[in-house]
């Protein structure tokens, strides 16, 4: 992305980072903690030049390889918003991302995502738009406005997926974190193919769709959706699943312009 200015011109990521691939990504996260996992694994990596801080207007990124970090904030409207902030600043500067990934930790849905697990998105679905009836939950899709879901590009998903390990599925966007075993319950009888819950994925993919660019999303399960038990969260051992993910997918998503999008 372009936002760094020098002797009058701007410069880009791939001025700061010599050889790195020409695709551009975005990551975003909820909190700086999740961003702060993503960065590790470039550190890790070995790279020339460890990730540093880029400030936008209201908006900061962390910058490393071939990789521009958002910590986005919590919640689909918060995330949305920044996601989408970041995206005009790199079109505005003539350097349009490539692909937004939106990564972090989540709650898993058992047995299909144990503690410690890593789930890669093929669906991106917000689970709790839409309106309650007396018949139950209506999507928002069936009132006959916008859409419930977001779907990656299927190549990506399965690399990605062969890359780190993941399962694959559907990862629920919930505005409303759940606490209890019936809402679990109900949210799986409506999404058989759910394994993970978290608080920004679809708002991330909508800002992307908006600007056409493909999405992603990657989740390392902390706890079990359900009844919240915070001494069984394993927020440490999420975020270093999630370090050791990104050391394995960089690679893939960096050379992402080299697949088929047009699946």
């Amino acid at each position: 992305m372009v936002v760094q200015a020098e002797e009058g011109r701007l410069i880009t990521s791939a001025e700061e980072f010599p050889g790195t691939s020409h695709a551009r990504v975005l990551v975003a996260t909820a909190v700086p903690a999740e961003r702060d996992a993503v960065a590790r694994a470039f550190t890790l990596r070995g790279r020339t030049a460890p990730p540093h801080d880029v400030p936008l207007p209201g908006l900061t990124l962390r910058r490393a390889p071939g990789h521009d970090l958002l910590a986005a904030g919590v919640g689909p409207a918060l995330a949305a918003a920044s996601t989408a902030g970041a995206l005009t600043a790199a079109t505005l500067a003539g350097a349009p991302y490539d692909l937004v990934v939106c990564a972090g930790i989540a709650g898993g849905f058992q047995p299909g995502a144990p503690v410690g697990s890593l789930v890669v998105a093929d669906e991106i679905t917000a689970a709790d738009l839409g309106a309650d009836t007396a018949d139950g939950f209506v999507p928002v899709t069936a009132l006959g406005f916008g859409t419930v879901t977001h779907r990656p590009p299927q190549t990506l998903v399965r690399d990605a997926a062969a890359a780190t390990g993941a399962a694959t599925g559907t990862v629920l966007t919930v505005s409303t974190v759940t606490g209890t075993a019936a809402r679990a319950a109900e949210l799986r009888g409506r999404h058989p193919r759910a394994l993970a819950e978290a608080m920004e994925g679809f708002g991330v993919a909508e800002a992307a769709a908006l600007h056409g660019v493909p999405v992603l999303e990657i989740r390392a399960v902390s706890n079990p959706v359900g009844p919240r038990d915070r001494a069984a969260w394993r927020i440490g051992d999420a975020l270093a699943a999630l370090t050791e993910a990104f050391g394995k997918l960089a690679p893939v998503l960096e050379s992402w312009n080299r697949h088929d999008r047009t699946d």
